[in-house]
C-alpha cells in the first residue's frame, strides 16, 4: 500500500504553484488546499466588514469570529456558508491579504484550520510558509519560483480571464511590492525550508514542473 504524504509547496505569487498544486492532487488523488486563500478570504472580510487592520481589537473580534470552510466537492472558499472565490481574485485583495497575513492574529486563527485539515495526509499544501511554519514535519517540500516578468504575465493572464481591466506594467509593480512584503515580513516571512527542493518554473512548462514532483514522490513509495 502507498503512503499518504503531507506535501507542501510553497513560492511567491505568480509562480505556478496553484496550477501545480491541482495537477498533482488530480493525479495522486490528493486532497489540494488552497492555504492563500483562507488568507484572502480574511481579506475579504476586513475589507468588506471596513476593519482597521491596525486596530488589534477590532482584527481579532473578526478572526474570532471567522467561519472559513473549502467546499469538498468544488475546492472553493466559503466564508459564513457563502462561496466568495470569484470575489477573491483581485488585486485589492492581492494586497490586503498581504498586508494581513503579517498579523500574529491572522496567522494564528488560520493555523489550526491548516493542521486540523493535514492530520489525515494524503493533501498537498499550497501557500507561503507551509514547509517553514505549518508542516515543518511534512513528508516532501517544494519551493517553486520564477522571474518576476514570467510570474507578471501569468498573473495578467489570470486577471483577464475574470475580465479584470489592468496593464501588465501594473501587475508587475504590484507583485513587486508583495515579494518585498511577503519576504521582509517578521512573522512568518516567503522563504524556503531549508529542505525544500527549489524548482525555477521560468523556463520549463506545467507537466514538466508536476513530473520532476512525480519522481520526488515515487521515490518516498
Amino acid at each position: 500500500m502507498k503512503k499518504k504524504l503531507l506535501i507542501t509547496i510553497d513560492g511567491p505569487a505568480g509562480s505556478g504553484k496553484t496550477t501545480i498544486a491541482k495537477l498533482l492532487a488530480k493525479k495522486l488523488k490528493y486532497r489540494y488546499v488552497d492555504t492563500g486563500a483562507l488568507y484572502r478570504a480574511v481579506a475579504f472580510e476586513i475589507i468588506k466588514n471596513k476593519v482597521d487592520i491596525e486596530d488589534k481589537n477590532a482584527l481579532s473580534s473578526l478572526c474570532e469570529n471567522l467561519n472559513l470552510t473549502f467546499c469538498k466537492k468544488t475546492g472553493h472558499i466559503k466564508s459564513n456558508k457563502i462561496d466568495i472565490e470569484d470575489k477573491i481574485r483581485n488585486p485589492e485583495i492581492d494586497m490586503m491579504a498581504s498586508k494581513s497575513s503579517a498579523k500574529e492574529t491572522v496567522r494564528k486563527a488560520l493555523l489550526n484550520i491548516q493542521k486540523s485539515i493535514g492530520k489525515e495526509k494524503a493533501a498537498i499544501f499550497e501557500g507561503r510558509d507551509m514547509g517553514t511554519i505549518v508542516f515543518p514535519n511534512a513528508d516532501l517540500k517544494f519551493f517553486l519560483t520564477a522571474d518576476i516578468e514570467t510570474r507578471a504575465k501569468r498573473r495578467f493572464a489570470d486577471f483577464q480571464k475574470t475580465n479584470l481591466n489592468v496593464d501588465l506594467s501594473y501587475v508587475e509593480n504590484e507583485l513587486k511590492k508583495r515579494d518585498e512584503n511577503d519576504s521582509k515580513r517578521k512573522l512568518s516571512p516567503l522563504k524556503p525550508a531549508k529542505d525544500s527542493i527549489m524548482i525555477d518554473s521560468s523556463n520549463i512548462n506545467q507537466e514538466e514542473v508536476v513530473n520532476n514532483i512525480l519522481l520526488k514522490v515515487q521515490a518516498l513509495n
